[in-house]
């Protein structure tokens, strides 16, 4: 594809990974019924083979959230653009994300739902940029750390495309600076 500069992740290295995560997270929570929470757009991909390498009892919802528009850097002003529809109180949760960046946006999520009394709250991302990290955030299940570069596919964007790419690739300067 034209617009990437290369291929940071193959599909076949996400599905490896994806199915090693499942399986962290299968045997973390052997027990106890999980609520997995995905971020919506980007998380979707994602969250959708993650769950189906859970091998317990599990429950989901989605919320949207945005922080950047049709920008490549986070505006750090998060809004809930749609929020979930059951109730926390009392449940094991694991946040689904795409990827961590700055922290910003996630800080401001888990706040919001530490505020309604779950059991637990986890994250697992997909992919994370320890380089650009502004707030404390560490999560506790990691798909890839990788370095700071503006990223697309498997459910990530620039201006809503690129997202059905089945590999995470790195988006060429001249499609976001419009050169």
């Amino acid at each position: 594809m034209k617009e990437l500069a290369e291929i940071l992740l193959t599909p076949e290295q996400i599905a490896a990974r994806v199915q090693e995560l499942g399986a962290e997270i299968t045997a973390d929570y052997q027990g106890k019924e999980l609520m997995v929470i995905g971020i919506l757009k980007g998380a979707l991909p994602f969250m959708a083979d993650l769950i189906r390498q859970i091998k317990i009892p599990l429950k989901y919802d989605l919320m949207a959230v945005s922080s950047y528009g049709a920008s490549t850097r986070t505006s750090g002003a998060v809004q809930i653009l749609k929020d979930i529809e059951m109730e926390l109180e009392g449940r094991h949760v694991l946040v689904v994300e795409d990827i961590i960046d700055t922290g910003l946006t996630l800080k401001y999520l888990l706040n919001n739902l530490k505020a309604r009394h779950p059991s637990s709250l986890k994250v697992c991302t997909l992919l994370d940029k320890p380089s650009r990290r502004e707030v404390e955030i560490r999560p506790e299940y990691n798909g890839f750390a990788i370095p700071d570069r503006f990223v697309v596919g498997y459910g990530l964007d620039y201006a809503e495309r690129f997202r059905e790419l089945p590999m995470i690739g790195v988006l060429k300067p001249e499609v976001y600076e419009g050169k």
